[in-house]
C-alpha cells in the first residue's frame, strides 16, 4: 500500500504529469479569479455605505473571506479539472508501468465529463459535511478522513477497474476489497488534508489507485 503511494507521489513530480498538473492549475485558478472579482463586484454593486472608509474596510473584509473561501473550493475545483484528464493520466501510469498488460480502455467524452461533475460534487459534499463536523470537538479529525477516505478511495478505484472491466464488475469488485480500498482512500485524504500539495491530489489519487487496482487485479500482496 505504501510503497504504491510513495511511488505515485514520486511520479506526480515527473514531467508528464507535471504538464497537466500546470493545466489543471492554470483551468483552477482561473475560475477561481473570475469568481473572486465577481463577488468583489457584487459587493462593491450592491452595498452603499455612508462613509467611504467603511467601504474600504468592508471591500478588504469582503477579499479576505473570499481568499479564505475560494481557499476551501481549490480541491473540488481542481478535481473538476483533472477528472477532464483522468485518463490521460492512466494511459502514462500503462504505458510506463505496465507495458506487458492488455491497456485499459478510456472513456467517452460525454461519460468522462458526467464522471467529473460527479466527482467534484463529492468531493464538494464530503468537505462541506466534514467542514461542519470540525465544529463537534473530537470528531472533527476523524470524520475529516472517514468521509474523504470513504468517498475518495471509491471513485478513484472505480475509475481505475472501469478502464479493464464493466461498471458493475468494478463496483463488486470494490466491494470485494472494500477494505483496502477504504485504505486507499485514507492515503489520498491524507495528502488532500496538506495544504498546497492537496493541489495534486487528483493526479496523486489518479496514479496510485492504478498502481492499487493493478497489484488487486494481480492478487499481489497490499
Amino acid at each position: 500500500m505504501f510503497a504504491a503511494a510513495s511511488r505515485a507521489m514520486s511520479q506526480v513530480f515527473e514531467p508528464q504529469f507535471r504538464k497537466i498538473f500546470l493545466k489543471m492549475l492554470g483551468f483552477t485558478l482561473a475560475v477561481l479569479l473570475v469568481i473572486w472579482i465577481a463577488l468583489q463586484g457584487l459587493v462593491a454593486g450592491f452595498v452603499e455605505l455612508p462613509y467611504p472608509w467603511l467601504e474600504t474596510v468592508l471591500s478588504i473584509l469582503t477579499g479576505i473571506g473570499a481568499v479564505i473561501g475560494l481557499g476551501f473550493l481549490i480541491a473540488p475545483v481542481s478535481a473538476l479539472f483533472a477528472g477532464l484528464f483522468q485518463d490521460e493520466i492512466a494511459d502514462i501510469v500503462e504505458t510506463r508501468d505496465y507495458p506487458q498488460d492488455a491497456p485499459g480502455k478510456a472513456m467517452a467524452v460525454i461519460p468522462s465529463i458526467i464522471l467529473a461533475l460527479k466527482f467534484t460534487g463529492i468531493v464538494l459534499l464530503g468537505n462541506l459535511f466534514a467542514l461542519f463536523l470540525l465544529l463537534i470537538p473530537g470528531i472533527n479529525l476523524v470524520a475529516f478522513f472517514v468521509v474523504n477516505g470513504y468517498l475518495l478511495g471509491r471513485e478513484f478505484f472505480e475509475f481505475a477497474a472501469t478502464r479493464f472491466m464493466p461498471v458493475e464488475d468494478a463496483k463488486r469488485l470494490r466491494r470485494a476489497k472494500s477494505g483496502t480500498v477504504f485504505m486507499g482512500g485514507l492515503v489520498i485524504a491524507g495528502v488532500l488534508a496538506v495544504p498546497i500539495l492537496n493541489l495534486v491530489t487528483p493526479i496523486f489519487a489518479t496514479i496510485f489507485m492504478m498502481h492499487l487496482f493493478k497489484r488487486v487485479q494481480a492478487n499481489a500482496p497490499i
